[in-house]
Parts: C-alpha cells; sequence; structure tokens
C-alpha cells in the first residue's frame, strides 16, 4: 500500500470519527477516483432508521451520483472496517476495482463467505490503519456497556 492510500484511509477515519460524533458505529468510507474523492459516508443506521444506511452504501450512492453511472471503475473504496455481506453485494453490482479496509471484522465480515462476495475483478486489501480503526470502535463499544 502507498501514502496515497494512507491518505485516503485517514479521510475514511475523519468520517468514522463524525459517526462516532452522532452515536453512530464508528465506520467511515471513501471512494477515490482519480485522485479525488467523489463519494463518501459514514453510518446512519440510526439516525435514519435504516439497517441499510451503511458507510459504504452511503459513499456508493455518493460516488455514482458524482460520477453519473452505476458503475465504479476506476475508483477505489477506503473504509475503516472490512465490508459486511451486504456491502460487499452492492460493491459487486457497483463492479469497484480495488477496495481498501482497516479492521478486521471476525463477526460479521465478507470474508467469512466463501466463494468471494465481490467482483470476481476487485482486489481487497486489509490491515491498513488497523489499530486506528479498531481503535475507534472499541471505542464505541465500551461506551455502550
Amino acid at each position: 500500500m502507498t501514502a496515497a492510500d494512507e491518505k485516503w484511509m485517514k479521510e475514511a477515519l475523519a468520517e468514522a470519527t463524525a459517526a462516532l460524533a452522532e452515536g453512530e458505529i464508528p465506520i467511515g468510507a471513501v471512494i477515490v477516483c482519480r485522485g479525488r474523492i467523489v463519494g463518501k459516508g459514514h453510518n446512519m443506521t440510526e439516525r435514519l432508521h435504516d439497517p441499510t444506511a451503511h458507510a459504504e452504501m452511503i459513499a456508493i450512492t455518493a460516488a455514482t451520483e458524482a460520477l453519473g453511472g452505476k458503475y465504479l471503475e476506476d475508483c477505489t473504496l477506503y473504509v475503516t472496517v472490512e465490508p459486511c455481506p451486504m456491502c460487499a453485494g452492492a460493491l459487486n453490482w457497483a463492479q469497484i476495482p480495488r477496495i481498501v479496509y482497516g479492521a478486521d471484522d471476525p463477526k460479521r465480515g465478507s470474508s467469512l463467505f466463501s466463494p468471494s462476495l465481490f467482483h470476481p475483478r476487485t482486489t481487497v486489501e486489509g490491515g491498513l490503519l488497523a489499530d486506528d480503526c479498531r481503535a475507534l470502535m472499541l471505542t464505541f463499544f465500551r461506551e455502550k456497556r
């Protein structure tokens, strides 16, 4: 992974921090296309009363609107926590070629499923700034208990 990847993951962490401030599970996502953010989001399931309002879903909607089409070719998704199966399916349909995530999700992550739920041409890389991403999640769940 590159310095640019770290830069974009820090943007996703900023989104996750915003989610934490709103009482949402602190997951943030940004979609980058040709060196610029075209979509971003953080979990909004509580605010919108919508179990599908995950960070990735919000970012996908923003990116497809910005790019004027349903496919996210030439894009990379940066997300602070491994995508869930629902988000993996949406990313499959969007045909995003690259996904970079921070912390693993051993209980609900898409990596629990085989074959992969992502598009066959998608590359998935995990572990970028994983400690920072995990720390936000631990903070949130400690406060809830």
